[in-house]
């Protein structure tokens, strides 16, 4: 049986999953095929609707699966056994049945799987009775916390790659290959690719996970140009150019998964250096659910994007998720009554049901000639990747003038810069006011790792000398915070995943009136204030006191208003 998680299920998944749910009694019949029903109408999966809509999560579903096949049920997250732990089953037999030891005890040893039926079950019990004397006692745990525990068996990628360049003639292609199966396993967003300068030591490779650059191995220099030209090939660029910038894309498989990666390749003064941007369906969720908004932030935001013309425009440095917000907007509108079309650049994920459009300079398709194109398609939704020039920008607001739904991003440090910055690229205030709905802007924190996060009580006198404007948001002595200890679950780093910090603009009765009047980032901000905005830095310090993140992510990510 496959996993609920999986994006798309086949009938036999669909009838199995009803039957575990519906039999084990977490789900009526008729709650089931509703939600069946609606995901697959709305375009999101059947695990991501129902945990949306609050009718299961990943323990119930866990706990559903052990029941139905009478198995006690085993959180991996919240149990992560170590690698010692791991290796008390040799690796041909954990891999070949998907078993996973978990703790011994004086008359029985445990262990966990992911394929529960019985045939596998006697299997692994005659398996490991040659390596235990203790009864053998199966539970369940889910696929993709084993798949992460198996992990475990392999060697650390600088050893794996050592093995490949001792070879007589090492392969460029598997020397790739390790490293794109570590950034996927890893859930790596970024790998770089950095030359010395002459005279210097092997190429760095480094990961950019959570937001954060590590590196993770070296490449002998001497090796680099065919490791460099492998990732041409695979693009479909030019292997003879070195002395100019290329981007290019292509596609590959781990497992059964399909990673599409964007590249960019610019000469530097040590050689080439290469960019890999890794865009699998680990990078980001696509729903509401998680986008990590407040629930009052979710109630604007839903606002806004039921109306059926105006403008959501999202503010930000690149790289803080400002596209996954907007095509999570998009997900949630995504039906067959709609027209929605997109000019994007790059298109980054692919959405059923929706038209998208790639920027393409030489062949003259550019924002602002794709956004008038697309007037002529008669869309309801128009997302449009980037407004970053004058033209661009008075045909997105004519555009959400005229009875469209308008989505856009723009490069700014918060939202109250948002209305200075559109007004300054020609948008006409009286225009601007009749169609903005919000403005919203966003960065990127590091999560704590459920597994090793514990609480810390810290003096106020503490976080007055590390965070002084933190301070007045603490009415109590100590302060009750949380911080990671740092496991093999989150590599020891404390964090795991990532989630926004948001605020978001509402463009109210008052706010209009304020923008007809060309107003400054000011006065934008005082009367947004005066209307109880949430800001970034409100936003994160809540996330810090409900253990979410930590002040010092915090700090690093946002700017104090």
């Amino acid at each position: 049986m496959a996993s609920i998680f999986q994006e798309n299920l086949s009938p036999e998944d669909i009838r199995d999953i009803k039957e575990i749910l519906v039999t084990q009694g977490y789900l009526t019949e008729e709650e089931f095929e509703q939600a069946r029903e609606e995901s697959e109408e709305q375009g999101v999966p059947l695990f991501s609707y129902l945990s949306e809509q609050g009718l299961i999560n990943r323990d119930i579903f866990g706990q559903a699966v052990g029941e139905f096949f009478k198995l006690p049920y085993i959180n991996l997250n919240y149990n992560p056994p170590s690698s010692d732990y791991t290796a008390k089953i040799p690796q041909e037999v954990a891999q070949k049945y998907r078993v996973i030891f978990c703790r011994e005890e004086s008359d029985k040893v445990l262990v966990t799987t992911d394929v529960p039926v019985r045939k596998n079950r006697k299997k692994i019990k005659k398996a490991l009775s040659k390596y235990f004397d203790q009864e053998i006692t199966v539970c369940y745990s889910l696929p993709e916390e084993v798949t992460d525990a198996l992990r475990s068996y392999r060697a650390p990628l600088p050893e794996r790659l050592k093995e490949i360049l001792n070879k007589e003639d090492p392969e460029a292609s598997e020397i790739l290959e390790e490293i794109l199966e570590e950034a996927y396993e890893q859930k790596v967003s970024d790998v770089h690719f950095e030359p010395p300068e002459e005279g210097g030591a092997g190429v760095r490779v480094r990961f950019r996970k959570d937001g954060v650059m590590n590196e993770v191995a070296e490449i002998p220099d001497t090796l680099y140009p065919r490791v460099v030209n492998r990732i041409k090939v695979n693009a479909h660029i030019r292997i003879d150019t070195h002395q100019k910038m290329q981007d290019g894309a292509f596609r590959y498989s781990c497992g059964s998964e399909e990673i599409d990666v964007r590249l960019s390749i610019a000469p530097t003064l040590g050689g080439e250096k290469v960019c890999m941007r890794l865009l699998a369906q680990y990078i980001e969720e696509l729903t509401f659910a998680g986008l990590g908004l407040t629930e009052n932030q979710e109630k604007i935001l839903n606002q806004a994007a039921r109306k059926p013309f105006g403008m959501i425009l999202v503010a930000g440095p690149t790289g803080s998720g400002k596209t996954t917000t907007l095509y999570a907007v998009m997900k949630l509108l995504n039906t067959s009554l709609v027209n929605i079309t997109t000019i994007e650049d790059p298109v980054e994920y692919h959405i059923k049901g929706i038209n998208q459009i790639q920027v393409n300079e030489s062949k003259d398709i550019t924002f602002a000639k794709g956004l008038r194109s697309i007037v002529r398609q008669d869309p309801d939704i128009i997302l449009v990747g980037e407004i970053r020039d004058q033209e661009t920008n008075q045909i997105a607001v004519n555009a959400a003038l005229t009875g469209h739904l308008l989505l856009s991003t723009f490069h700014a440090n918060d939202a109250a810069t948002g209305v200075p910055r559109l007004i300054d690229m020609g948008a006409e205030p009286f225009l601007l006011a009749s169609t903005l709905e919000v403005i919203i802007a966003q960065r990127l924190v590091r999560t704590l790792c459920s597994n090793c996060r514990h609480s810390i009580d810290v003096s106020l006198d503490e976080i007055r000398r590390s965070y002084p404007e933190a301070v007045n948001y603490f009415n109590q002595d100590p302060v009750r915070l949380y911080q990671g200890k740092g496991c093999e679950s989150c590599g020891f780093t404390g964090y795991r995943g990532r989630s926004a910090l948001f605020e978001m603009i509402q463009i109210t009765p008052e706010m209009r009136r304020l923008i007809i009047k060309s107003p400054s980032k000011e006065e934008i901000l005082e009367l947004a204030r005066a209307e109880n905005t949430e800001f970034m830095y409100d936003n994160g310090i809540g996330k810090a006191q409900r253990g979410e993140t930590t002040l010092e992510e915090v700090h690093r990510v946002v700017l104090v208003s």
